[in-house]
């Protein structure tokens, strides 16, 4: 095995140089996990950094050559442990493949590299009056991390998720080939989609290498509201209302009062609800609406107020700008609060938005079952429900997990919403999938994939970590 290591580190350096390979050592601990609540340590042959796909595609075919295990990596920020190192295999960080290669401010197209984050791009794209509109929490992503996990987020209620706004890519496939799919233009009947395959596909079929935008229009309007309710029920039988109404909201959130409490102590951020209103509340909505004019928007605002109070809002408070502004801030930072509590597992179950309430009803009551403690948020404008679960028994963590995703699944739900499967949550995925499904999504990876190399031991794979 060593002299295996051994032949795979001196084929590395000799196609890419000793600049961008890493080995023992001089590895960087931070390459070897992303913000998986159960790590997994392992110890790769080496950690190689691509600056051009033509690097991408040597590393590819040594792969191939010595059968070597490849995982992919972004930015670390997944969720899910997707970009896990496997023991003796390649890490390929594509963080220094960062480059906007185009923006074409007419047809509201952007070419851009895996490595870019989702802040660089936001940046890039200011004096353009467009935007990139999925934010799924973490400006730190890289839009190579978004693409793999089909990311959502907070704006998805409005602009749907990643996969709405990705028109092509090229890929490497792993014996070197290089692939292009899509096209710049917003409709396709021609063929089978292949683009729409790798998305979400979580960088088991292809090394994605380059990625073609859609991009959209920024606002100019925008108002944060908050609305404190004394029931969660009465929050979430709200939402579809909102939706149906016609205002669009941009984000539409709930926080129960401990996660409402907790992001904003974090963020040191008084928020001015009267204290007898919070007394009485035990979740929040918050609604963002982004109009063209302000006319326009105090219309909307109008109407939501009265909306909300007339379904049992104790209050309605739009906040002012830099406040609404350091609330959703917060909001996004949920999950490392809840990993600072020591939550023990972090989940994004999606079900149809009406059987939210339902859900949620049953899942508490679940817990209390399983004497295992919950608090969550979430995207309730688009039926993801994130729950911070607290159970330090494994065994009773494991069936109460279990028992929670099969409820949503049997209501024509989906056990992750938008962090992706990996391997945090391979053994209910497995398990409660249709088996059907599963055979002809493993005769899929088969074809691209043949040897079981590029991101193995998650998703489909059953096979244990090595």
């Amino acid at each position: 095995r060593h002299v295996l290591v051994t032949d795979v580190l001196s084929a590395l350096r000799h196609v890419l140089g000793d600049d961008k390979v890493r080995s023992g050592d001089a590895v960087n601990p931070d390459d070897l996990h992303d913000e998986s609540l159960h790590p997994e340590p392992r110890v790769p042959c080496a950690v190689v950094r691509p600056r051009t796909t033509a690097d991408v595609v040597a590393v590819a075919k040594i792969a191939t050559e010595f059968g070597v295990p490849l995982t992919p990596r972004g930015s670390g920020t997944g969720l899910s442990g997707g970009a896990k190192p496997v023991t003796d295999g390649i890490v390929l960080c594509f963080d220094a493949m960062k480059a906007v290669k185009s923006i074409d401010v007419n047809d509201h197209v952007a070419v851009v590299e895996p490595g870019l984050t989702l802040r660089e791009l936001d940046d890039v794209l200011s004096a353009t009056g467009l935007h990139y509109p999925v934010y799924p929490g973490e400006m730190s992503g890289s839009l190579g991390g978004n693409i793999n996990t089909n990311a959502g987020g907070m704006r998805a209620v409005r602009h749907g998720v990643t996969r709405q706004h990705v028109l092509g890519l090229e890929a490497v496939l792993i014996d070197g080939t290089v692939l292009r799919t899509g096209a710049p233009v917003v409709k396709s009947s021609s063929g089978y989609d292949l683009t729409q395959l790798l998305v979400g596909s979580e960088g088991t079929l292809a090394l994605v290498t380059e990625i073609t935008l859609r991009l959209s229009p920024r606002f100019t309007n925008g108002a944060t509201v908050l609305v404190p309710f004394a029931t969660l029920d009465h929050v979430t039988e709200v939402v579809p209302s909102i939706v149906a109404s016609g205002l669009q909201p941009s984000i539409l959130e709930y926080l129960d009062v401990l996660t409402m409490g907790s992001v904003t102590s974090r963020a040191g951020l008084e928020l001015g609800v009267d204290a007898t209103i919070v007394e009485k509340t035990l979740a929040y909505l918050v609604i963002v609406l982004e109009t063209r004019t302000r006319e326009q928007l105090d219309s909307d605002l109008e109407y939501l107020a009265h909306h909300v109070m007339e379904a049992g809002a104790l209050d309605v408070y739009v906040l002012p700008d830099g406040s609404g502004q350091r609330l959703i801030e917060a909001r996004e930072q949920a999950f490392w609060v809840a990993k600072e509590a020591g939550a023990h597992e972090i989940i994004d179950v999606v079900v149809p938005r009406s059987a939210v309430p339902h859900y949620l009803s049953e899942i508490f009551t679940l817990a209390g079952e399983f004497e295992t403690f919950i608090a969550g948020c979430g995207h309730v404008g688009d039926g993801n429900v994130h729950l911070s679960v607290y159970q330090a028994d494994d065994e009773k963590r494991h069936r109460f997990l279990h028992e929670l995703f099969a409820r949503g699944v049997a209501i024509g739900g989906a056990i992750s919403g938008e962090h992706g499967i990996g391997r945090d949550k391979q053994a209910p995925f497995l398990a409660l999938t249709d088996p059907h499904s599963l055979r002809l999504q493993r005769a899929i990876k088969n074809v691209f994939d043949p040897q079981g190399l590029l991101n193995p031991y998650r998703l489909l794979d059953e096979r244990p970590l090595p």
